[in-house]
């Protein structure tokens, strides 16, 4: 039986005008995301991987259309997101939450937790005041905070309370979908486990779709099914997780995963350095936007965009080297580069 995706995103793009001179006059463009398509199914966590700057978490906010994109289209649940008004935008806003990277900076130091997690009961109108009263103690009890929290201040909780408070609040309108941006990168490690650990029980009680944004490959591991890797704004590689760390594709992919560092002194495995520096994303290089650095890089690379191409079941490269055309000799010493 066909799933059908409860996410599609199709060639999304999100381009930022470059202005200069006196009048402000538009010189370029930064292409923040650039052609990005893929898909999330319902009840599954796609992680979104990638170093500072690709654009994953302009995505996340994309999705939500916190920001407008440029071109492509957000289906979500059967509607196209970038046709609906404002209204109706913030109506389907209940079913799309939003759990933000800095649980510092994401709450109202002026309400009580109280306040802040009744706020989107209010907005979309749920239930009546004693309800929504009652629904944010027994939220702050499901999170693993304890009720008599509810008239206390963000300022009188650690950073991995605010963080789960966050998550609570996320959770008050019941959505279908959840876009996790960074969610545990400001805690510390220790506390980091914990709030995975919660936000997997979380999925399993509410029926809950996470799209993960992080740029730590071995907490992406730990939560998604899936992996998305994006390098300059473009998606370049999307295959199931455990496939993904077994066998990456992409030469990009393969030297992320080089520099994950092993819990063993005694493991020795190669790293893959990367030459040159991430390329300036308002002037992109011409053909594949990662041929600047690659280790393999071909003639076909500089002049022609790789598509992201289905190779092995439910495992997407943008690379020349799968093409069918592409040189055996290069494809095969890469292989054999891969671990």
């Amino acid at each position: 039986m066909t799933v059908k995706p409860l996410l599609k995103v199709e060639n999304l793009k999100k381009y930022f005008p470059v202005k200069s001179g006196l009048l402000g006059k538009t010189t370029g463009y930064v292409k923040a995301v650039d052609d990005v398509s893929f898909h999330v199914n319902e009840g599954e966590t796609l992680g979104i991987v990638g170093e500072s700057g690709c654009g994953k978490s302009t995505t996340g906010r994309m999705l939500m259309r916190l920001l407008e994109p440029t071109e492509g289209t957000v289906e979500f649940d059967g509607k196209n997101l970038t046709t609906l008004t404002p209204q109706e935008m913030r109506k389907t806003r209940r079913d799309i939450q939003m759990v933000f990277q800095d649980p510092y900076a994401s709450l109202n130091p002026r309400h009580t937790i109280e306040k802040i997690l009744e706020e989107p009961l209010v907005v979309h109108g749920i239930d009546n005041a004693k309800e929504r009263k009652k629904k944010v103690r027994e939220f702050l009890e499901i999170v693993g905070l304890s009720a008599y929290h509810a008239k206390r201040y963000p300022h009188q909780f650690s950073g991995g309370q605010r963080q789960r408070i966050g998550i609570a609040r996320a959770l008050m309108t019941n959505p279908k979908l959840i876009i996790a941006d960074e969610p545990v990168s400001a805690l510390d490690v220790s506390i980091q486990s914990q709030v995975l650990n919660l936000m997997q029980d979380l999925q399993q009680e509410f029926n809950l779709t996470y799209i993960f944004i992080a740029h730590d490959l071995g907490v992406v591991r730990h939560i998604s099914d899936r992996v998305g890797v994006m390098y300059l704004g473009k998606m370049v590689e999307i295959a199931d997780s455990e496939q993904l760390y077994a066998k990456p594709m992409h030469p990009y992919t393969q030297a992320l995963l080089s520099a994950v560092p092993v819990p063993d002194p005694a493991h020795k495995k190669e790293q893959i350095m990367l030459e040159g520096d991430i390329p300036n994303p308002a002037n992109p290089p011409t053909g594949c936007t990662f041929h600047t650095r690659c280790p393999f890089k071909m003639d076909v690379c500089e002049k022609v965009v790789p598509q992201l191409v289905q190779h092995e079941s439910g495992h997407s490269v943008a690379c020349h080297l799968y093409d069918e055309v592409s040189n055996n000799d290069i494809k095969q010493k890469q292989m054999e580069g891969s671990f």
